[in-house]
C-alpha cells in the first residue's frame, strides 16, 4: 500500500519537518496546496469500568479491541493503547474536536513507525528506547533552522533543536503543549502515552473540529506542512479504521 511505504520512507529520512510551531495561515495554505479531505475518525471501544478522567490513557481501551485491532493493522499493541486511550481521553475533555485514534496512528506511523524507528520500541511502561531523535534543524536544504531552545535537555544538542520522541516534537512545542498521559507526574516526549496525548491536544488546539475537512487540514498543516505527509497520514488513518469485510457463510 502506498501509505505504508510512505510511512517507512518518511521515517527513514527522519524527519525533515516535524511537530513545530503552528504556522500562520495554516488552513489557507492547506486548502491552496490540495491537502486531502478529512478521513473518518474512529473511536475505540472503551474498557469496562475505566474513567478517562482518572485512568492512564494506556488503560482506557477495551483489551479485546486492542488485541483484535493490533492483529488487523499490525500496529504494536503498546503504541495502539496510547493512540486509543488518547482519543478516548479527548472525547471526554475536548468532545468538540472529534479526534480519532486512527489519525493519531497515522501520524505515529509516518513520524517513527509507531516508535520502532531504527530498532526502537516501547516497553511495558511506554518508554521508547533507544530515544528517537531527529536530525539537527540547522537550516540545511529541506530543514527548518531552529537554534537550541532547551539547552539540549530533550534532544542532547546545545546548538540546534531536534525533533524528539515517537511523535517527533520540537522542544518549544513540547514546552507549550506537554501532557502527562501515564499520570506519573512528569511529561516526557520519549514516553509514548505522554507523546501521543500531547499530539492529540496539539491537533485539537490547531484544528478545532477534526471531523471537518477544514479542521483536519488545519491540524495537519500545523503538525507538518508537507502535502505528501498529509496524504500519507490520511491514507493510513483510513486503512486503520477499515473493518475486515464480513465473510459469506461457509467461507
Amino acid at each position: 500500500m502506498r501509505a505504508r511505504a510512505g510511512a517507512v520512507a518518511c521515517a527513514a529520512a527522519l524527519l525533515l519537518t516535524a511537530c513545530g510551531p503552528n504556522p500562520s495561515g495554516g488552513l489557507r495554505d492547506a486548502l491552496e496546496r490540495e491537502y486531502p479531505p478529512a478521513p473518518r475518525q474512529g473511536l475505540p471501544e472503551a474498557g469496562a469500568g475505566r474513567d478517562p478522567d482518572v485512568d492512564p490513557v494506556a488503560d482506557l481501551a477495551r483489551p479485546r479491541w486492542l488485541r483484535e485491532t493490533a492483529e488487523r493493522t499490525g500496529i504494536p499493541r503498546r503504541a495502539l493503547a496510547a493512540y486509543a486511550g488518547a482519543s478516548l481521553r479527548l472525547a471526554e475533555t475536548m468532545p468538540q474536536c472529534g479526534l480519532g485514534w486512527n489519525t493519531l496512528a497515522g501520524i505515529g506511523a509516518v513520524e517513527s513507525i509507531h516508535g520502532s524507528y531504527l530498532g526502537a520500541s516501547a516497553d511495558a511502561d511506554g518508554l521508547v528506547s533507544p530515544p528517537i531523535i531527529g536530525i539537527a534543524l540547522d537550516g540545511s536544504e529541506g530543514v527548518m533552522e531552529i537554534l537550541d531552545t532547551d539547552g539540549g535537555e530533550l534532544d542532547g544538542d546545545v546548538r540546534w533543536d531536534r525533533a524528539v520522541g515517537p511523535m517527533q516534537f520540537i522542544p518549544t512545542t513540547w514546552a507549550d503543549f506537554a501532557q502527562d498521559g501515564n499520570l506519573d507526574g512528569r511529561t516526557d516526549p520519549h514516553q509514548i502515552d505522554d507523546a501521543v496525548l500531547t499530539a492529540a491536544h496539539y491537533l485539537c488546539e490547531s484544528g478545532g473540529d477534526l471531523t471537518s475537512d477544514d479542521g483536519w487540514q488545519a491540524a495537519l498543516a500545523a503538525y507538518n506542512r508537507s502535502v505528501s505527509y498529509a496524504h500519507d497520514v490520511a491514507d493510513l488513518a483510513t486503512s486503520y479504521r477499515e473493518e475486515p469485510a464480513a465473510q459469506e457463510p461457509g467461507a
